[in-house]
């Protein structure tokens, strides 16, 4: 049994991977301000002898009484939409957050575990993406409030490995989807599945070219119990490495939902990357790890869960 603080953990990923370390015995103390996350997410874990929830935003300080094992930040916005309307709030918990999360780690001489994303690549000029890659970010551009955010948050984790010895873990999350997505969080997942259901266009941001690779949640969950439970500190992709177009995804929807929405094209927004892949190499050498669901099963299974609630 371990005592774990996830910050963010009130958010998509946040409380799925709440409900696998409660699963297996572990204790799990949840931090998030709620400015993206949802209570409605860990409603069913409340009542728990093992689960506490703590209403409080990262980039202030942070401190849990007790013992702690292990601390996962995951508190972040992670969608465009999310990003661009919280430009500041995403650098301050990429940035302070980062900070006073490795200093809780750091008291508690507690394993950290550090969130990041495949952003940090940017519109990747090396495909498909490997850990050695470093990357092709426009910091001044209107996705650099994230994609900066993250790279800063990666380089505090290892500056705190190498300077005070914190046990860490890096994740490279790619595209993640699946039940307990917002509604209008403004992933192309969730808005299409949404506009399928209510009968809306489904809007293509330029051509439909432009690729990415769709990760079910359930593996992706997996994926970052199994780093946790490593001891490998440098960043490691995790991310299902099947690449599809985003015209490809809009009609795998459509035949889902069996919706008789028609496709909208849109504006491609500033910095949006054209393809995104990730090498899951160390993932598979390291922690036996790749992922099981096809992206057109996690597709129904997502869209199960929004015709719940739409």
């Amino acid at each position: 049994m371990a005592r774990v603080v996830i910050t963010g953990g009130a958010g998509f990923l946040g409380s799925h991977l709440a409900d696998e370390l409660l699963g297996r015995g572990d204790e799990v103390v949840a931090i998030d301000n709620l400015s993206t996350g949802n209570n409605a997410n860990i409603e069913h874990l409340l009542a728990l002898p093992g689960f506490t929830f703590v209403e409080h935003d990262v980039s202030k300080y942070v401190w849990v009484p007790g013992g702690v094992d292990a601390v996962l930040h995951f508190a972040s916005p992670a969608s465009p939409v999310d990003y661009l309307k919280l430009p500041i709030q995403t650098l301050k918990v990429g940035s302070l957050g980062t900070h006073n999360t490795l200093g809780l780690a750091k008291a508690k001489g507690a394993t950290y575990f550090l969130a990041s994303t495949s952003e940090v690549y940017g519109d990747p000029q090396v495909h498909p993406q490997t850990e050695g890659y470093w990357g092709n970010v426009n910091p001044v551009g209107p996705r650099g409030v994230y994609d900066e955010a993250k790279r800063f948050s990666e380089a505090m984790t290892m500056a705190y490995h190498r300077s005070h010895g914190i046990d860490t873990r890096i994740v490279r999350i790619f595209n993640t989807y699946g039940p307990r997505m917002r509604l209008d969080d403004g992933r192309v997942v969730s808005n299409f599945i949404v506009q399928a259901l209510k009968g809306d266009p489904l809007t293509i941001f330029g051509d439909g070219c432009q690729t990415r690779s769709f990760c079910f949640v359930e593996d992706e969950v997996r994926g970052l119990i199994a780093l946790l439970d490593s001891e490998e500190h440098h960043p490691v992709n995790l991310g299902n490495p099947n690449e599809f177009t985003i015209r490809e995804l809009a009609e795998i929807v459509l035949e889902v939902t069996g919706s008789s929405s028609v496709i909208e094209h849109r504006p491609l927004p500033t910095d949006d990357p054209t393809q995104r892949q990730p090498d899951i190499t160390r993932a598979r050498d390291l922690l036996d790890w790749e992922p099981q669901v096809q992206l057109r099963e996690g597709v129904e299974r997502t869209v199960a869960y929004f015709r719940s609630i739409v």
